[in-house]
């Protein structure tokens, strides 16, 4: 693949734009790197390109300190692909954007940043969301440009960046990839450390002699180093930062730890006297790491929602100039601009059809399970799917303006607020840190007056005993059981937080189609009208739909052996198909369509009582041929139930939890759906926004949400739930989206989750009982003296063990 030629980076397929630079044209691999290259050829600064050695995937070294200085950030153009206007009048110049912060490591990096930017006058709103690292900005132009609100977050240890999905990609693989060379090396180091370790251990109470106890404590330095200055070296880095910033992050003890421990074993060696600890030191650096990975799986999850987004539009577009067709970039539209759009290509941007008619599936935004008929002056929204005929259309919205931007930023923003817990966790993070190193510091001061020489080793112990690996191993063990025994079922957990919060759930949010329902038309029923039998109107129905992609010709054509051959086939969107076989025509479609050459149709009440209901679609079949014209068949099409949702919905009530149905379907097949399942409260012909307005007023009654869904439509309510749950056959989007996938799709399975995450919840406060009580035991032991640190390391040890041999009982 090409490297794009400012950052590096493999270029995109299909991706064709290039900047001239030195009078020759250099490819990029995106806006992002094209609009700093223009601003660098622009200022004058291709010494930057001349007398570089390298090229960088730094983001701080892609462009010129000379660049930065020139505030190119503020820029209108270059603002134009990541910032959204929100007001624009001569006092108020209100703008919105997404950015990515780099150094993000706790809590308390999040409560920094929101703080120190949330001070400057003009910014109206900073949030950051911790599990992806994204913040959200809002600020008034008129009074603070963005190039200065970046430079805030610089100056205090970070690196902020308009959001860019391609260049977010290589970062996010980049830093999974250096965490698994961490984990590695720590693991290996902690396996080799803990032999050595127990053979210390048994020598202590043997007759092992002072040079072999010499030899493996030297041996268990050599070991650990690499652990210390490569594995941990992020957490002192993150240490130093907050330090800086008098801030004491969860990075603070942490790093005080390690290092104490580490270059007090090296003394102990060193001087041969006292302890050593590189076992501990090497165990607790390679805890802390792998908690760390499954962390940041999670935060890149949870952070592809809104470039799966951004994905749905196209590349290009074919664009009408007079009689020309013109294959065109989509960034590089205008409003106005007249598009050819063909059967199967999706919609570039919002405008109106001025030409031609068609089938549109528009289930992005109302999960609507039949394609909308689209004719001159209608609506289309970019994104959506083109089925049946060419159209042309107008460009009305284009960028931030478009419905499925607003969708983006819809969804950006259920993600970025913090709930409940997480308000909690910050909090927590404030004050365990100063705690802690409190109680150190005080039992070390208190042994400095009574007996100096054991002041470091009694603080030492003090450290060890208080690190939390109970108390940060009592969720996650729990959690990760949990999961791995709902997964050998058939349901993925992707985020931490879903079972934790799932046994608490109160209300449960059922989208319709492709959840209550399979997502698929099929025919439930066929009522013959005329001397035909039913095999002979199917075999014509599949016939005259041959050469149709719509959703209700792959009904007619399922499990049909035999099909009649059409000539002269032709479509009328919105209304049916036409053929003649055997000089006679046929039509299949909607009532009015048929009726043109069957005559107007009269059913006998008992046909019309059987075959007619709410919540089901209709096709009919006529003929019209030189003897007679006759009505042949109706066909009832509906998307079924499925088979297992009435015994799911049944033992969810029993659980004493709530039900709902949102739906963008019609409200009358909403209601035949709810009808048939028992549910009380259905509500369909609902957009986005509006299923988020209804998840969001049951929140702020005080219930626990979660929300079942599988669309595209579904993503913006899903991020909004406290937990939600994905189809396993519905949308990528969705099931990145969603906290949990159900990839059996037995919805049966959601009540033995919840039971599993309450079960789990049970363990996780048991586990904490433990941690605490073993803490209130040891800290007194150790700041007394009665808990060598070597007691302690072990201590720890075997109080971990515990919560995890108790989390192991989920499997039963």
């Amino acid at each position: 693949m090409k490297e794009c030629f400012h950052c590096g980076l493999p270029i995109p397929q299909g991706f064709n734009h290039s900047v001239i630079i030195n009078n020759k044209a250099r490819a990029m691999c995106c806006i992002g790197c094209e609009s700093v290259a223009k601003a660098i050829v622009e200022n004058k600064l291709e010494n930057f390109y001349n007398f570089r050695t390298d090229k960088s995937n730094k983001v701080e070294d892609l462009v010129p300190e000379e660049l930065r200085q020139l505030t190119v950030y503020d820029n209108d153009d270059l603002q134009k692909s990541f910032v959204h206007q929100i007001d624009n009048n001569s006092s108020v110049a209100m703008r919105e954007a997404s950015l990515i912060l780099e150094g993000i490591v706790c809590a308390a990096c999040v409560w920094l940043n929101e703080h120190h930017i949330k001070q400057l006058e003009g910014v109206v709103e900073f949030r950051i969301n911790y599990s992806t690292h994204r913040a959200s900005l809002k600020w008034d132009n008129n009074k603070i440009q963005l190039s200065e609100i970046l430079k805030e977050i610089s100056n205090i240890g970070y690196h902020a960046h308009p959001f860019d999905a391609g260049r977010m990609e290589t970062l996010q693989k980049e830093e999974k990839s250096k965490a698994l060379r961490r984990i590695a090396v720590a693991g290996v180091g902690m396996m080799q450390a803990m032999m050595v370790a127990i053979a210390l251990y048994i020598g202590a109470d043997s007759d092992m002699n002072s040079n072999m106890t010499q030899l493996l404590r030297w041996m268990s330095l050599l070991i650990l180093t690499p652990v210390v200055f490569y594995s941990a070296r992020i957490f002192f880095i993150s240490a130093w930062r907050d330090l800086k910033r008098r801030q004491l992050g969860m990075d603070v003890p942490v790093a005080i730890a390690i290092a104490t421990a580490y270059f007090a074993s090296i003394w102990a060696t060193v001087t041969q006297t006292g302890e050593v600890y590189f076992d501990s030191v090497a165990m607790f650096t390679f805890f802390l790491l792998v908690g760390r990975f499954l962390e940041m799986g999670a935060r890149h999850k949870s952070g592809q929602v809104a470039d799966e987004l951004i994905r749905l539009t196209p590349v290009t577009a074919t664009k009408i100039e007079g009689n020309q067709y013109t294959l065109v970039a989509v960034n590089e539209l205008e409003l106005g601009d007249r598009l050819l759009v063909k059967p199967g290509e999706i919609i570039p941007a919002d405008g109106v059809v001025i030409e031609g008619q068609s089938s549109v599936n528009e289930s992005l935004l109302t999960g609507e399970s039949l394609p909308v008929s689209k004719k001159i002056n209608d609506f289309v929204t970019g994104g959506t799917h083109n089925i049946e005929s060419p159209f042309t259309m107008r460009v009305d919205k284009l960028g931030d303006s478009t419905v499925l931007s607003s969708i983006v930023r819809l969804l950006e923003r259920a993600q970025s607020e913090k709930p409940s817990l997480a308000r909690f966790a910050d909090l927590f993070a404030a004050w365990f840190v100063g705690v802690m190193l409190i109680i150190a510091l005080g039992v070390f001061g208190f042994w400095w007056f009574y007996e100096p020489t054991n002041a470091f080793w009694v603080m030492l112990s003090v450290l060890v005993v208080t690190c939390p690996c109970a108390l940060s191993l009592a969720t996650p063990a729990a959690l990760t059981t949990a999961t791995g025994v709902l997964t050998e079922k058939g349901i993925l957990t992707t985020r931490g937080h879903a079972l934790e919060t799932l046994a608490k759930v109160s209300h449960i949010f059922f989208d319709k189609t492709g959840t209550l329902t399979h997502g698929n038309l099929v025919v439930s029923e066929v009522q013959p009208l005329g001397e035909l039998s039913i095999e002979q109107c199917q075999q014509l129905a599949a016939g005259l739909e041959t050469a149709s992609e719509h959703p209700i010709a792959k009904a007619l054509l399922s499990d049909i052996d035999q099909i009649i051959h059409f000539k002269k086939i032709k479509a009328e969107s919105g209304k049916g198909i036409e053929g003649y076989f055997e000089n006679t025509l046929y039509r299949i479609g909607t009532e009015s369509y048929v009726s043109e050459i069957a005559g107007e149709l009269t059913l006998e009440s008992g046909i019309e009582d059987s075959i007619k209901g709410q919540g089901s679609s209709y096709i009919y079949l006529g003929k019209q041929s030189n003897k007679n014209s006759q009505w042949l068949a109706i066909f009832k099409l509906e998307d079924k139930i499925r088979a297992e949702a009435t015994e799911a919905i049944c033992e969810l009530k029993n659980m004493g939890i709530n039900i709902t149905l949102l739906s963008g379907d019609k409200q009358n097949v909403v209601d035949n759906i709810a009808i048939t399942l028992c549910i009380e409260q259905a509500i369909g012909e609902l957009l986005p926004a509006q299923k988020l307005e209804y998840l969001q007023k049951s929140q702020q009654q005080g219930e626990i949400v979660a929300m079942i869904g599988d669309g595209v439509n579904d993503a913006p309510v899903l991020a909004g739930a406290q937990v939600s749950v994905a189809m396993g056959e519905g949308s990528q989007l969705a099931q990145v989206s969603a906290d949990m996938i159900l990839l059996s799709e037995k919805l049966t399975l959601l009540p033995e989750a919840i039971k599993t995450a309450r079960e789990m919840q049970r363990i996780i406060k048991q586990n904490f009982i433990w941690a605490i009580a073993y803490n209130l035991l040891a800290i007194p032991l150790a700041a007394t003296a009665m808990l060598a640190p070597w007691m302690a390391a072990l201590g720890m040890s075997f109080s971990s063990l515990i919560v995890v041999f108790n989390a192991l009982r989920l499997r039963k």
